[in-house]
């Protein structure tokens, strides 16, 4: 809680801007002077078509890209403090990424798959199986551990790229178009788990250019031409 009260932020930029240069050719600004603030348990869309600027700001709240000007607190963290190791060791504690395409490795089970980052974090085999079934169970797939991704349907894929998400307990859950490979029915599906998942007390951002999913959030911000507006949500 801050001082006055208020949930603290697990997200934070003042005045974040990104200009892309391309040698001879004119600076391109891809994001300009964004201001955001999401609380812990926060459930936030930020929509935008292609080339307005979303992608790019997911790219600075993910940590996997450096603004030009600004600042941005990651759970009370300025990343701009930090050297590689660190912002790799706040990527893999404090963030959880979900994409459109699952990204699964086709020959481990479902549980290897989502147990994989805890190897990075030098987890004991026995403690990074026991902490998967139980990411799994957490999606409702305790009885898909050993299926490969191939005998999984989408929605399941996605539950699986979910729970390896989830399997660091990071404060923010960031899912890029996390519906866009599913039909709309599994997709309501994976939509109520993020509700769920916010009830948990999890922070979840999804980008998105659609305006249904966008209608399962609490807030939704819209991006244009590199600028952050905020919409009531629908």
């Amino acid at each position: 809680m801050t001082r006055d009260g208020t949930p603290a932020p697990v997200i934070e930029t003042h005045g974040l801007g990104k200009v892309y240069s391309a040698g001879t050719q004119a600076e391109v600004v891809a994001l300009r002077d964004v201001d955001l603030r999401i609380a812990r348990g926060d459930f936030v869309a930020i929509m935008g078509p292609s080339g307005s600027g979303k992608s790019t700001l997911m790219n600075l709240i993910g940590c996997l890209d450096t603004p030009s000007s600004g600042s941005y607190a990651c759970d009370g963290i300025d990343v701009s403090t930090l050297d590689a190791e660190a912002l790799a060791q706040l990527r893999r504690d404090k963030i959880g990424f979900v994409f459109q395409g699952f990204n699964l490795l086709p020959r481990m089970h479902a549980l290897d798959n989502v147990a994989m980052p805890l190897g990075y974090a030098r987890i004991p085999p026995a403690q990074r199986q026991e902490r998967a079934r139980a990411a799994l169970a957490s999606v409702g797939l305790a009885d898909r551990a050993t299926h490969l991704p191939s005998e999984l349907s989408g929605g399941q894929q996605q539950r699986v790229a979910i729970a390896r998400a989830l399997i660091n307990n990071p404060p923010i859950l960031l899912a890029d178009e996390p519906t866009g490979a599913l039909d709309s029915k599994t997709g309501e599906e994976i939509l109520a788990l993020f509700k769920r998942l916010r009830d948990a007390q999890h922070t979840v951002v999804i980008i998105t250019h659609d305006n249904d999913v966008a209608a399962y959030a609490d807030r939704i911000f819209v991006m244009r031409d590199g600028e952050l507006h905020a919409q009531e949500a629908g």
